[in-house]
């Protein structure tokens, strides 16, 4: 299997078939972290998703081999997500996220609870200031690296590291606030 960064150059040598692999393999992973930064409106980080993509075509030139392609991908991603709610004329409004599948192996009195925590968490994500929202996700939801996550905001490590403990503590604090 082709490592992302080879795929990446082989869309620069104008090798299309490699822009699919790309999508098989983070379309799923980026929706979800679209999906979260935009507080569970799916058509919206459907839209956002597509975007990145037809921008990472677009930009492939200035995609620098070796340079590891997630975080180039999660930056593209993050700025437009950043762009379209900076635009004056959309109303951002939080929206309750889709239920997720249920686990079927668990008591239904656990998937309530389950499920009660996830919105909890996802209304509080939405309350967080955006820079603190992108590095929690990044993290906890997309498992990226501490320097990817420095990659993808274009942000020194220890930014990413005050980010991530503000953003921690500030979750907490809203979540014990709604209980």
């Amino acid at each position: 299997m082709q490592r992302d960064e080879d795929l990446a150059r082989g869309l620069q040598q104008g090798h299309r078939g490699d822009l699919v692999e790309l999508v098989e393999r983070h379309h799923s992973p980026l929706l979800g972290y679209l999906y979260r930064m935009t507080g569970g409106d799916r058509s919206l980080a459907e839209d956002l998703a597509q975007e990145t993509f037809v921008r990472v075509l677009r930009g492939i030139a200035s995609y620098r081999y070796p340079r590891p392609f997630k975080p180039w991908l999660y930056s593209i991603a993050t700025n437009l997500a950043r762009d379209y709610y900076k635009q004056a004329d959309q109303r951002h409004t939080i929206s309750m996220p889709e239920d997720p599948p249920p686990d079927e192996s668990a008591a239904p009195e656990e998937r309530l609870i389950d499920d009660m925590q996830a919105q909890q968490i996802a209304l509080a994500l939405m309350n967080l200031p955006a820079h603190q929202r992108e590095a929690v996700i990044l993290r906890y939801y997309q498992e990226l690296s501490l320097a990817e996550i420095a990659e993808a905001l274009a942000i020194p490590v220890g930014t990413v590291k005050s980010r991530l403990s503000l953003g921690i503590s500030r979750l907490r604090e809203l979540v014990l606030e709604r209980e």
